[in-house]
């Protein structure tokens, strides 16, 4: 249907004053982004129950699921900044005023936050604890944790961005599963390649969040306007944010896992029936078509199929392959490099704090594995936490 000058609107039939919409329903920041077949106050007909139930594709939905996550993940912070009781586990911390819940030293956590050892606790994902303690729940309680509060921060304040606009646009039931499928297979991806280490944070999920941004700007494009700079904003973002992945101590396997699990979720979760569809629903009973409209496009249901299958299988072969003890690093020699890449700046050598310890007396030494530094602290019966606290900042 043509986009030129329209009649008056007593002349127009519903069908064209649908897709006369069309032009703002994506370029739109505000709330006119979603297409109403039916305007408040309007002399046309109202649809009946059946056909109103085909409006939820463009129904505005209130968003509480995402702000529900960010307030999870923000009391799950301070339950485990509270058990790691820095000032009974560490010699020095940083903010003692804040007594249980002050941090540990720049040196061993810079992000402003816990112990390793208090995350591992809490459920962060260790590899060797899935693989051979039969604890595979850590590739879900991770995406819950954060290293710190910047982490923290940083990541609550993209997924309340990104996570707000989705779930207005498409309901709480579908970006909360593409929310936590996506946390899923970033975990999933990270603990394929990096098995030395312990991993949190909700990255994966954020990342999710914006892979399926663009696999539903790509499914749905024919519902936008100004299509390729929609593209070429989305697309640079992405490429920035997984840019900054390749920095060390930055887990860029999970980012790379969650955004390719989340852009195919996209095309399963995000589609939209075209507008011509949409018109034959709403268009008076005297109206028919030449030719009815299918809901989908042939593209739309081609990208359905083969995301689906792909996202079933891909899920299904990492997990197997993981419980199996499959380091993905033998079978790819280059792709470390998608998660750091050293330079002269750093190194991307970031192996686990081993020591060794000796106690006389009062008197505790101890000699970091890897670095050859040692110590000597005056602590009586120290608690192996301690220790390996110690351990972790003279190893850092």
């Amino acid at each position: 249907m043509a986009r030129g000058e329209s009649p008056p609107s007593s002349e127009i039939p519903l069908s064209q004053r649908v897709n006369s919409r069309r032009s703002r329903s994506r370029s739109s920041s505000s709330n006119n982004n979603m297409v109403h077949p039916v305007e408040v106050g309007s002399d046309q007909p109202t649809p009946n129950p059946i056909e109103y139930r085909e409006v939820k594709h463009y129904k505005k939905w209130f968003p509480w699921l995402v702000p529900l996550f960010v307030v999870a993940n923000v009391i799950v912070f301070v339950i485990t900044m509270y058990v790691n009781n820095c000032p009974n586990n560490s010699v020095s911390c940083i903010a003692r005023f804040l007594h249980r819940f002050s941090f540990q030293p720049f040196k061993e956590n810079p992000l402003l936050g816990p112990s390793s050892l208090t995350l591992q606790k809490m459920g962060a994902l260790d590899v060797n604890s899935v693989i051979h303690k039969h604890q595979g729940w850590r590739l879900i309680t991770c995406m819950w944790l954060h290293g710190g509060v910047f982490h923290l921060l940083a990541n609550m304040l993209g997924i309340l961005v990104i996570g707000i606009r989705l779930e207005q646009e498409f309901g709480f039931v579908l970006v909360g599963l593409l929310f936590v499928i996506s946390g899923f297979g970033g975990s999933l991806l990270s603990a394929l390649f990096i098995q030395s280490n312990i991993s949190v944070g909700a990255s994966g999920a954020l990342f999710g969040l914006l892979g399926g941004m663009l696999s539903e700007l790509i499914t749905n494009w024919s519902i936008y306007d100004n299509k390729l700079a929609a593209l070429f904003t989305l697309v640079v973002i992405i490429v920035i944010n997984l840019a900054v992945g390749i920095l060390p101590h930055v887990d860029n396997f999970a980012h790379i896992g969650g955004f390719v699990t989340g852009f195919l979720l996209g095309f399963v979760f995000l589609i939209r029936p075209q507008f011509g569809w949409v018109n034959q629903r709403y268009a008076p009973l005297e109206y028919s078509p030449a030719r009815a409209k299918p809901k989908f496009k042939k593209y739309q249901c081609i990208l359905w199929v083969l995301s689906l299958i792909i996202i079933i299988v891909g899920l299904s072969v990492g997990l197997v392959a993981l419980l199996r003890g499959v380091d993905a690093n033998d079978h790819c020699s280059w792709c470390h490099y998608l998660s750091c890449v050293p330079t002269s700046k750093w190194s991307c050598h970031t192996e686990a704090a081993y020591c060794l310890s000796n106690q006389l007396g009062n008197q505790l030494n101890i000699t970091c594995s890897s670095n050859g530094k040692s110590s000597v602290y005056y602590l009586q019966d120290p608690t192996s936490s301690k220790i390996q606290q110690l351990c972790t900042q003279l190893c850092a």
